[in-house]
């Protein structure tokens, strides 16, 4: 497969694109700085900002995986509006996008990010990948999904064993290696288009 990563020079794109690479896919880092991560074959420069090189991007390749954070920051609203434009430009692709565990359900009617306890610091972009959520959720005609990671994931030992849930926790905590392991899983078996899935080891 012709894979795709943007936001590759990240902690969650950089082991995308290396187990990609492991699994013998040809992957294009895509990243604002344009730096070539290792088992990436090229390298290319992308801000989101830009709606029609996205959209192009996941035309272009077989799977694209968006791991980009432009909240991380300071600026969560800029992650919304760049979603809302490439939803609205309707990418004909199969993409997925890596959202947050604070947007999972506590339960039917609860998001984890508005339950007691839920530390502070990470309500914004809670609420941003929530709204990011269901943006996709109201589109129609998009080859989309999204994967949500445990509460607390963190780099750890690459097992290729993980747990699999739709909308909440599937356990408290996965390794960043795992995770990208679910990601290039997902490319390869296409399981779960239009919905929201989420991982733990």
């Amino acid at each position: 497969m012709k894979i795709a990563v943007i936001g590759a020079t990240g902690m969650i794109g950089s082991r995308a694109v290396a187990e990609a690479a492991r699994r013998g896919h040809t992957v294009d880092a895509y990243s604002r700085s344009g730096r070539l991560p290792e088992g990436a074959t090229e390298a290319f420069s992308l801000d989101t900002a830009d709606t029609q090189k996205t959209v192009d991007v996941i035309a272009d390749h077989d799977f694209t995986i968006l791991t980009v954070v432009n909240g991380r920051t300071g600026d969560f609203a800029t992650d919304i509006e760049n979603h809302r434009a490439l939803i609205a430009a309707r990418p004909r692709g199969r993409f997925l996008v890596v959202g947050g565990a604070g947007a999972l359900q506590a339960d039917e009617h609860t998001m984890l990010k508005d339950t007691e306890g839920f530390p502070a610091e990470y309500k914004i972009e809670a609420d941003s990948f929530a709204q990011i959520y269901l943006d996709y959720v109201d589109s129609e005609g998009l080859e989309w999904s999204m994967l949500a990671p445990a509460p607390v994931i963190a780099p750890g030992e690459r097992t290729g064993q993980y747990t699999v849930a739709l909308d909440v926790p599937a356990g408290d905590s996965v390794s960043a290696e795992d995770f990208a392991v679910a990601l290039i899983d997902e490319a390869e078996m296409n399981e779960h288009t239009g919905k929201r899935f989420t991982v733990a080891n």
